[in-house]
């Protein structure tokens, strides 16, 4: 079992890299867009990897975070998901996204997924629900709070800056962040609260 990858970048694009190790060995491994984003500027860097070894074909598949490379088992462990339809989900929506669709039970968002139909979205939801829920409350929830503070802060500051009562930008953020929740961006905090200043 391969763990993880560590070397230079000698062919990127949004599907898969090419990545030379320092034995002179290049492995091609697929990656989803969000891995892609992450790094394509840069030249070299470690990448996570599941091995998959089937009948007809050896396939590897990297990761940025653990967190993207967790949800991708979890995901390859339900019925009638193949490792590309897992990279699709991946590509398609964030981590968080998957998640709360999966313990929100929202079958639409997950059907959202190029290829997915309801019954398999309905599965994903079915087998994944404890799991998700579960690793979600040990590992999760200390972050989002952490990046959500930080999130709502930026966007104070910016806001304040900008000339808005800070009183008022801070009535406005909260009640943004309770009516959509913790995953918004700084930017996406910022405009929306504008259009509500």
């Amino acid at each position: 079992m391969i763990a993880y990858l560590k070397g230079i970048y000698s062919e990127k694009n949004p599907a898969y890299v090419i990545m030379e190790t320092a034995g002179g060995v290049a492995y091609f491994v697929h990656i989803s867009l969000s891995t892609y984003s992450e790094i394509k500027d840069l030249p070299e860097g470690k990448l996570l990897t599941h091995f998959i070894v089937k009948e007809d074909t050896q396939a590897l598949y990297g990761f940025h975070s653990e967190d993207e490379r967790i949800i991708f088992r979890q995901l390859i462990s339900v019925s009638g998901i193949g490792p590309n339809t897992a990279m699709l989900f991946l590509s398609s929506l964030s981590i968080d996204e998957i998640t709360h669709a999966i313990l929100s039970e929202n079958v639409k968002v997950l059907q959202s997924v190029k290829g997915v139909g309801g019954k398999t979205a309905q599965r994903v939801i079915l087998d994944l629900k404890d799991k998700i829920g579960k690793m979600h409350s040990h590992r999760s929830m200390d972050k989002k709070s952490i990046s959500y503070n930080n999130s709502k802060l930026e966007a104070l500051s910016a806001l304040s800056s900008l000339g808005f009562p800070k009183n008022s930008a801070e009535d406005v953020l909260d009640k943004i962040i309770k009516a959509e929740g913790v995953n918004l961006t700084v930017e996406e905090l910022i405009k929306k609260a504008l259009r509500l200043l």
